[in-house]
């Protein structure tokens, strides 16, 4: 079986062939038989054709959906990935904040422990220091009574 496009190209042979009408510039002799049997294999061959036409087309219409449906799907996943990387970073920052938040607020606890600390020390050491000051005067004053009963009872010379 030949293509239809063959089969027009046949079609046109056989008009540049045919023998001319005189006096006549478009008109030829041609065998109806001839060209009754091209057409009819024209009109047998049109719909198979027509067929393998629509048949590509409808392929290639489903190839381009099936195309479309995947690089949807492709963009559907790069954007889920997107928003989980976002969310990601978004935690991370999150805690990082809230790590500095922390940090900050032992460092200022610390600070404070620290001087309330050496604020205590001080004021122990301080009340250690006036404890031994009167223990010492009292010591002191002890002892200048010793010193004093010694030489009233001591015989004098």
């Amino acid at each position: 079986m030949s293509s239809v496009e063959t089969m027009i190209n046949d079609l046109y042979e056989m008009l540049e062939a045919s023998a001319k009408i005189p006096l006549s510039r478009d008109k030829a002799v041609v065998s109806v038989t001839g060209v009754k049997e091209i057409l009819d294999e024209i009109k047998a061959n049109l719909p198979q054709e027509i067929r393998q036409a629509r048949s590509i087309v409808a392929d290639r219409n489903r190839i381009i959906s099936q195309a479309n449906q995947e690089a949807e799907a492709i963009i559907h996943s790069a954007e889920e990935r997107a928003k989980k990387m976002v969310a990601k970073n978004e935690i991370v920052r999150q805690a990082q904040r809230r790590s500095n938040e922390i940090l900050a607020d032992a460092k200022t606890k610390s600070t404070e422990m620290k001087k309330a600390a050496g604020e205590y020390v001080d004021d122990i050491m301080r009340q250690a220091d006036e404890d031994m000051s009167r223990t010492l005067a009292e010591f002191k004053k002890a002892r200048q009574s010793v010193k004093s009963a010694q030489r009233k009872s001591a015989p004098q010379k």
